[in-house]
């Protein structure tokens, strides 16, 4: 038998690290139906039974206000999972149970897994579990999911739940908390009319404990009301609660006839009214107060207790004046062992691996059983040059994507959204914008499909123009490429100067455009900053694994094609007859066409043309057409070649930023296109790249000149 568990919890609360803990690689990512919200799951046996795993999106409430909130409620209303594993942050007590209180009320089995029990027991604090048990009326079972401990037995006593869910759904669960209130009312309430009497308390403790007299009257009559509904039946106490709050998604799910509105409305009435609070805020207040009386019955603190080791770094990290300093400079310690002699060791041997050894060997291979010189062009010098020269760079690509995920799971990226706030506020923008900027310094598309997390439609807008500003990583083995071929003594210097450069850009093109095509109002801002962690290796390798696994992807995929279709327009002439001089390819026809455009910005040859524009296909055949171009398999001789073809580093440095910032990928103008809903936005952000992009470039490159 297969059961389906769902994790849900609140954002930061340690869900995707027991969810990367229990399931290990066995797990699989995409987008949920209709959203580009993720969507995690993972499948493991335990006790006999096969379990899919569910880590529903970070979420504080089940209102309907963002993305993440509709993706889990639509899941927990509609599809019901056999149990919910309710992830609770130990050290935000009284934040984290405002969500459990609505899980509750779902009426499906429910234990919670009491995380980072551990950090709070640094901070000199203990909780009663027995008694938050009893209080809640919940199984509660402490773990660490960082350091992976009490695991096993949440896994246990989830196991020992499902089994009694598989025996018999109707039974009660754990102490009989767990009844299916729809039959029971079926056969208990008739008292539709009224919907006031006093009924026998057959739910959860927790429903009626935490609601004063008046609400919980009321909620148990709209329950009376609407027991018959086939759509409340699954979640009959939710439903009573969002029809009490005036929910518009409950109403346009249950269609409730003429007859049943009216007497949910007349129960309404029957609750006083209080003219500072609607009736979301009735709910919510009740709630408060239940858990506030909670957390201080079963939260108890002891003597001597010190300031954490966060609140000492974060006064560091986040403080007034030194924050956005400490920043760049994280971020040039990265670049700096990425693109350093580390990095570039790597990277090296990479390279003598794949484009030396392997290609030396596959051309006499392929000698030795005489097959054809196109045959032996093609795979050597078309598909392997291709491909090679891009796959050479993957050494840094993991080295980037490992760091930046240390800065992720350690809860540093949460003060980072913090810190770029208050720059982000002077183009408009808050620093939930900066969560998808930061995607894409990966990627553009997932960057640009991630902003739907933001529920002001101009600061949508204005997000996806800045994303493109944020250097992919689709872009590093162009830029190593030309580091290594002109900038060598300065590589981490010059790369990180790259990247500033592009957040600066896209900070000066928020606030023009702020003032011109993109008024409007600003945003609030909330970021909850969780306690710093140590990351476990597991959990760096399944994120970096993650990303290099779309990136061998794209190599093996759209690399390799637009290889075969660069070496086929390079290879032969217009006439369709294959040449050994590229001079006179298909591929130098198109480039000195358009090469004129780019002669003012230090690189009108034709060769540097056709690689931007192969470069809209993906970033990475820049790199791919040089190495078919000059038939350079290593990196030697693409750095000896693209030295011969520029002038000079300044003209060079001119196409690194010319690169940096023209019109991202085919996809990532797709996903474009299908956020900003329109060709109309789509032009405009395509033009608005190039026109900075080439006025940058030639103000670099000739202003550049004069100082030089």
């Amino acid at each position: 038998m297969e059961f389906r568990l769902a994790l849900a919890g609140n954002p930061n609360c340690g869900k995707t690290t027991l969810f990367n803990a229990v399931t290990g690689s066995a797990q699989y990512v995409g987008n949920w139906p209709g959203v580009t919200v993720e969507k995690k799951e993972g499948r493991f046996s335990k006790g006999g039974m096969d379990i899919t795993l569910v880590d529903l999106p970070g979420i504080y409430s089940l209102s309907p206000y963002t993305p993440e909130e509709i993706v889990s409620r639509k899941y927990l209303t509609e599809e019901c999972p056999d149990l919910i594993i309710n992830i609770v942050d130990a050290t935000n007590l009284e934040r984290n149970l405002y969500l459990t209180t609505q899980l509750a009320e779902l009426g499906r089995p429910m234990i919670i897994a009491l995380n980072m029990i551990d950090r709070l027991k640094k901070r000199g604090k203990e909780i009663d579990i027995k008694r938050l048990e009893d209080e809640l009326g919940i199984p509660v079972c402490p773990i660490s999911a960082a350091k992976e401990a009490g695991i096993e037995d949440l896994l246990h006593r989830s196991i020992h739940i499902l089994h009694d869910v598989a025996h018999s759904e109707n039974e009660k669960i754990e102490k009989g908390f767990f009844k299916n209130r729809a039959e029971e009312l079926h056969d208990e309430l008739h008292r539709i009319h009224d919907g006031l009497n006093e009924t026998e308390d057959v739910y959860f403790p927790i429903v009626k404990s935490f609601y004063e007299w008046e609400i919980n009257s009321a909620i148990e009559g709209i329950e009376g009301v609407i027991c018959d509904n086939p759509k409340a039946k699954n979640n009959l106490r939710f439903s009573a609660v969002k029809l009490f709050e005036d929910d518009f998604i409950t109403k346009d799910t249950l269609k409730l006839d003429k007859n049943s509105q009216n007497l949910v409305e007349e129960i309404l009435k029957s609750v006083p009214e209080n003219e500072n609070i609607d009736r979301q805020m009735m709910i919510a207040d009740s709630r408060y107060k239940f858990i506030c009386r909670i957390v201080n019955d079963v939260e108890s603190q002891k003597k001597g207790f010190e300031e954490t080791i966060s609140d000492k770094i974060d006064k560091l990290l986040t403080h007034r004046v030194l924050a956005i300093p400490m920043f760049f400079l994280i971020i040039f310690a990265i670049f700096g062992i990425t693109f350093g002699s580390f990095g570039s060791m790597l990277t090296d041997l990479v390279d003598k691996l794949i484009n030396q050894d392997f290609a030396g060997f596959l051309r006499e291979a392929l000698l030795s059983v005489n097959t054809k010189p196109w045959a032996v062009s093609l795979l050597c010098d078309g598909m392997l040059a291709g491909v090679g020269a891009v796959v050479s760079f993957l050494p840094q690509i993991a080295l980037l994507f490992f760091f930046l995920s240390i800065l992720e799971d350690s809860g540093y990226m949460s003060r980072a959204a913090f810190i770029m706030d208050g720059p982000l506020r002077k183009v408009g923008l808050t620093g939930r914008s900066f969560m998808p900027m930061l995607m894409g310094f990966g990627c553009t598309v997932p960057a640009v499909l991630g902003t739907r997390i933001l529920e002001n439609e101009r600061d949508k807008k204005l997000t996806v123009f800045l994303i493109p500003f944020m250097s992919c990583s689709a872009k590093m083995p162009v830029y190593a490429l030309f580091i290594s071929a002109f900038f060598e003594e300065n590589k981490p210097l010059i790369i990180f100067t790259i990247y500033v450069l592009g957040i600066l850009l896209g900070i000066l093109s928020g606030f023009i455009l702020k003032k011109t095509v993109l008024k409007g109002e600003e945003s609030t801002f909330v970021m909850e900053l969780p306690e710093y962690s140590l990351p476990t290796l597991k959990n760096l390798f399944i994120h970096v694994w993650e990303r290099l696994k779309d990136f061998l992807l794209k190599a093996g995929t759209v690399l390799l094609a637009a290889s075969v279709v660069i070496w086929f327009l390079q290879s032969f002439d217009t006439s369709l007859h294959m040449t050994d001089n590229p001079q006179t390819s298909i591929l130098a026809a198109i480039g000195i066409l358009i090469a004129p455009v780019f002669a003012p910005l230090g690189f009108g040859n034709w060769q540097s043309s056709v690689a931007l524009l192969s470069g809209i296909v993906a970033k990475e055949t820049v790199v791919s057409t040089f190495g078919i171009l000059f038939s350079a398999a290593d990196e030697a001789t693409r750095v000896l070649a693209v030295q011969g073809l520029f002038s000079s580093p300044l003209a060079a440095f001119s196409f690194i930023v010319f690169v940096l910032l023209y019109t991202p990928c085919i996809a990532a103008v797709a996903a474009i296109h299908k956020e900003l809903g329109g060709a109309k936005w789509t032009v405009l952000s395509i033009l608005w790249q190039i026109a900075i992009a080439w006025l940058v470039s030639f103000l670099v490159f000739n202003i550049g000149g004069l100082i030089l």
